[in-house]
């Protein structure tokens, strides 16, 4: 890689570091009966109709190869308060990343208990995209379990969404 490879990515990184991002776990169940999970903040809305979600994995990851072999993934939106299952699974290494986590089979994939929504999808296609691989779902399942504030990723630290208070006129068209 060159210099202006190496810029180009800094400058890149910076201005991605800009945008807050819904913070998320991407989990699967391979046909080895283990689960598998990564935090994600690569994901969005595809379609309406049909119902479709895509989601960003590292090439390298198990939780996509776990979800080439089983054909399924869940998406499981972090709520505020859940930071600290945000830390667990976004570590690389080899640990049990569900140990300690109340988590259930639902649609076949494994849901994390009280994440503030769900969706569970079939893989519908996987589209390279450079060191990412981008996965698409058909949504056949999906349920918003409570209304508190999502956990969001933004300028490199997690955080909330705060909605502007309608009366102090921030936000206001006139």
């Amino acid at each position: 890689m060159n210099i202006t490879e190496t810029t180009v990515q800094d400058a890149f990184k910076d201005v991605m570091a800009c945008v807050a991002t819904p913070v998320s776990i991407v989990t699967a169940m391979p046909g080895d009966g283990a689960p598998c999970g990564a935090t994600v903040s690569a994901f969005a809305s595809l379609s309406i109709a049909p119902a479709m979600v895509m989601v960003s994995l590292d090439r390298g990851s198990r939780t996509l190869e776990a979800i080439r072999d089983c054909g399924r993934f869940g998406l499981n939106v972090l709520g505020a308060d859940q930071d600290d299952l945000a830390m667990s699974f976004a570590t690389r290494s080899g640990v049990d990343k569900f140990r300690g986590t109340s988590w259930y089979v639902d649609h076949g994939v494994p849901r994390i208990a009280r994440s503030s929504a769900w969706i569970a999808s079939a893989v519908a296609g996987l589209v390279d995209g450079g060191d990412h691989v981008i996965v698409l779902g058909q949504v056949d399942a999906a349920e918003a379990a409570r209304g508190e504030a999502p956990l969001v990723y933004h300028r490199r630290s997690f955080g909330t969404h705060r909605p502007h208070d309608m009366t102090d006129g921030v936000g206001v068209a006139e």
